[in-house]
């Protein structure tokens, strides 16, 4: 029997702008594309193979049910996400020339951060790792009750439990505001992946190795730092950190590229049998590690050659990774 993910955040529209030709100053308007860091996570580790349930406030607006049949159309379960009246949140999409996009949000009072106790009590039941983080695990009010949710699977010590903090300074109040929230949620994790952006904002006055051996003493048992084109570099409570370079790719955008890697990730981890909490000691194997990070980059290089969040299937991956 495989086991359960289950991945719980936000699921957004994103307004990509329709330019008239190769112009980018030229919008005819936006064409609505499924978004959100959680619900591409979710929907990576689906085309990777795994059973995916996903945890998300469903706005019953047209949005919505774009999200929704994206969702169902993609393999994942919604029996534990909750129908909502609120509207859907927004993200207005720009790439500039370099491929690389950025992001403007309408989030008061959407969907994604009304969470009341008893939807949180809905985890599918088998559930073996959940993964958390982005906008819903720093959004209030939501963002409390997730809170909870992960400190008390943490301390149970049943679920693998990972978070990727996906920084958005714009939304976060501030760097002072936003640091508590994202180490409470460092703490409740074992497995933490971030870019080297959101460290940098984060910890502006901190080396990266520094920041992931703080993460470490916080209650991390791997902690993974991507840092774009350059590949990635994890870091364990023993042993010396293991940097693997990425790949040459024909770049199209970047969109989705940090939420591929973590599935490319969260997969091979479950993959090499590391799919609950009694299995983290086999993280001292540096060559299974430098494994895990190969097909993470993989992953999210095969994302950035087309455009939007379209992660790779399994067998698009066995085929890349087998030539």
């Amino acid at each position: 029997m495989h086991p359960v993910l289950t991945v719980l955040g936000e699921c957004l529209i994103d307004l990509v702008a329709a330019a008239e030709g190769d112009r980018t100053d030229d919008v005819r308007g936006f064409i609505a594309h499924p978004g959100g860091s959680p619900l591409n996570i979710a929907v990576g580790l689906s085309r990777l193979g795994h059973p995916t349930a996903l945890m998300a406030r469903l706005s019953n607006d047209a949005f919505g049910r774009i999200l929704r049949d994206h969702a169902t159309g993609n393999g994942l379960d919604l029996t534990a996400s909750a129908s909502a009246e609120e509207p859907s949140t927004l993200a207005v999409v720009s790439v500039d020339e370099q491929g690389k996009a950025a992001y403007d949000f309408y989030v008061t009072a959407t969907a994604d951060w009304q969470w009341s106790p008893a939807e949180l009590d809905a985890m599918p039941a088998g559930t073996s790792l959940l993964h958390t983080g982005s906008l819903a695990a720093w959004t209030q009010p939501g963002a409390e009750l997730i809170g909870r949710l992960c400190a008390r699977l943490y301390g149970e010590n049943r679920v693998l439990l990972s978070y990727d903090p996906n920084v958005r300074p714009r939304l976060m109040g501030g760097h002072d505001a936003a640091l508590p929230l994202v180490e409470r949620s460092v703490a409740s994790a074992h497995v933490v992946k971030a870019s080297d952006e959101d460290v940098q904002w984060l910890y502006p006055d901190s080396p990266i190795p520094a920041v992931a051996q703080r993460w470490l003493e916080l209650g991390a048992h791997l902690v993974v730092i991507t840092q774009g084109p350059d590949g990635a570099t994890a870091f364990r409570a023993s042993g010396e950190p293991i940097h693997r370079p990425g790949r040459s790719i024909s770049l199209v955008d970047t969109v989705g590229a940090g939420d591929a890697f973590m599935s490319g990730l969260l997969s091979t981890l479950v993959g090499v049998g590391v799919s609950d909490p009694s299995q983290l000691g086999r993280l001292d194997d540096e060559e299974l590690v430098a494994r895990l990070l190969d097909r993470a980059i993989l992953v999210s290089a095969l994302t950035c050659e087309r455009a939007g969040a379209n992660p790779p299937s399994q067998a698009e991956v066995e085929r890349v990774g087998a030539g």
